[in-house]
């Protein structure tokens, strides 16, 4: 069962391990940080199969519900494939052997103006661990598709959940990595890919989930993080006062100069073309138009021209 099986233990040894890359002079708290994302992957179902993760973990929840439990926050469901994967706008994604598939379960304490840094959370991630264990070179792109050599190696769907009873919002962080996968449908040949394809070989899964998972845990960490530090007014650790998970998607995105089509379903429906020219400061978009002006979106996806 599962070929992509980490355990809770490996994943915060994982996890302790960024506490050797901190460096002198640094601005932010690394032990403080591992502490608050440590709940990520207390907890890991691992599945042969399954026909969605987020269906899973809805049901997973309202169970717990029922019984007067709490889902634990933090929870991750794997599964060696998934027969009705989907991201955003229901579009089917391929979830074979051989891949990275599931989701985790958050607990959303977040306040409302930091939610939509969770997607970012997931991508940094996946490029943080790919680039580690790998050496593979990947970017992001807003919000966080995982792109090498410009192919698609990774997409990222957050959901909202409330459950049923007492009315607890949870957030589930959906995943879906291209590790050891090397066929892909027609309709995606040109344009997503794989480590096995990049590389040549198979890779160890398990090895690369459990620093997924690790890096996951980072991110939310920072996220919880910097939360508290603007709570008590002491500012943001990144570069020239970002936050410090923006400041960290700066450095891995490939997005900022290109140029762009934009829309909210922009596989079917592209709204329009723009050049990116930055993020502003809750992550947003900033675009500027063909006529010179300039506007900021906040959902939606782009991809890339030229």
């Amino acid at each position: 069962m599962a070929d992509n099986k980490p355990t809770p233990e490996a994943v915060v040894q994982r996890l302790r391990r960024e506490l050797s890359l901190q460096h002198a002079g640094v601005e932010y708290d690394l032990t403080e940080i591992v502490r608050r994302g440590a709940f990520v992957g207390s907890s890991i179902e691992s599945h042969d199969q399954l026909p969605r993760a987020m269906d899973h973990a809805r049901s997973l929840i309202a169970a717990c519900a029922g019984t007067g439990r709490s889902m634990v926050s933090g929870t991750v469901i794997l599964a060696d494939e998934m027969s009705r994967c989907k991201g955003r706008f229901a579009r089917s994604w391929h979830a074979p052997r051989g891949g990275v598939w599931g989701c985790m379960v958050f607990a959303n304490t977040l306040l409302p103006q930091w939610r939509s840094f969770i997607p970012l959370a997931a991508g940094v991630a996946c490029c943080d661990a790919v680039n580690e264990i790998f050496g593979v070179a990947s970017s992001v792109r807003w919000v966080n598709d995982v792109l090498v050599e410009g192919k698609k190696l990774a997409g990222f769907l957050v959901e909202s959940y409330t459950e049923p009873v007492h009315r607890e919002e949870f957030a589930l962080v959906g995943f879906g990595i291209n590790i050891n996968n090397t066929s892909f449908p027609a309709e995606l040949k040109a344009t997503a890919t794989s480590i096995a394809q990049i590389l040549g070989r198979s890779m160890d899964l398990a090895e690369f989930t459990t620093a997924f998972l690790a890096k996951l845990a980072l991110n939310f960490g920072i996220l919880l993080y910097e939360e508290a530090r603007d709570l008590r007014g002491d500012g943001f650790s990144g570069r020239q006062g970002l936050h410090l998970l923006l400041d960290r998607w700066l450095r891995l995105s490939d997005t900022l100069g290109k140029r762009v089509i934009f829309g909210f379903d922009v596989m079917n429906v592209p709204q329009y073309e723009a050049e990116v020219i930055g993020l502003d400061r809750s992550g947003g978009l900033i675009l500027r138009l063909a006529d010179g002006s300039v506007k900021t979106e906040y959902s939606g996806e782009i991809r890339y021209l030229g």
